[in-house]
């Protein structure tokens, strides 16, 4: 038996932009590359881009919590509820950041997990290891929905840095949308700091 092989492409001809069917619907995924080479990704129904006022969720990537299922924060819930009121809005989208541990990368999160084992919270650690409270930047995020022609969203978000962010880059935010998801005894001290050091908008009583 020959197995007949296809002539190669080259990648800079094809779309970094696919079908993707998951369990909470089918979505749309396109990658773009940073100026670092970080690659981010946009997660989106169809006819996002048709929408004059879309929803939109800024998800920064979360390792522990998103694949491993970790209870210290609440991202991985956030993610899903994200994917699941996107698909019920039928016009919308979620930009997923490359900017694990609020922008200081996975092995200094973990580093600042072990000062929060000794009695830190989430913005001390970060602190100790000398790295600001949040060091993410959402210029990309701008870019990005530009990119497909959005200039105007409602942002999922109890975080005022990103509706600062994105508005700072060019797009208006007509509406912050509360975006509140796995709250548990593991992650409830996280939480509370940040609501009471870092300025995040959400009620967990």
């Amino acid at each position: 038996m020959t197995i007949q092989s296809r002539k190669p492409l080259n990648p800079r001809d094809i779309d970094s932009d696919a079908h993707l069917p998951t369990e909470s619907g089918n979505f749309r995924i396109s990658v773009t590359t940073d100026e670092q080479g970080f690659e981010h990704s946009l997660l989106y129904v169809e006819g996002f881009s048709d929408s004059d006022n879309p929803l939109v969720r800024i998800h920064s990537e979360c390792l522990t919590g998103d694949a491993f299922g970790s209870l210290k924060c609440d991202c991985g819930p956030q993610l899903k509820k994200s994917m699941e009121l996107i698909q019920q809005e039928g016009a919308g989208a979620i930009i997923y950041l490359r900017q694990e541990g609020r922008g200081i990368g996975l092995e200094a999160k973990i580093q600042a997990y072990a000062l929060q084992d000794l009695g830190y919270d989430t913005l001390d650690a970060n602190l100790a290891l000398g790295f600001p409270a949040d060091a993410r930047d959402y210029k990309i995020a701008a870019k990005m929905l530009k990119k497909m022609g959005v200039t105007k969203v409602r942002l999922m978000t109890n975080n005022p840095l990103k509706v600062e962010g994105l508005r700072n880059n060019g797009i208006t935010v007509s509406d912050r949308v509360t975006h509140i998801s796995g709250i548990c005894a593991s992650n409830r001290n996280y939480l509370n700091t940040k609501i009471e050091r870092m300025g995040h908008l959400l009620d967990i009583e």
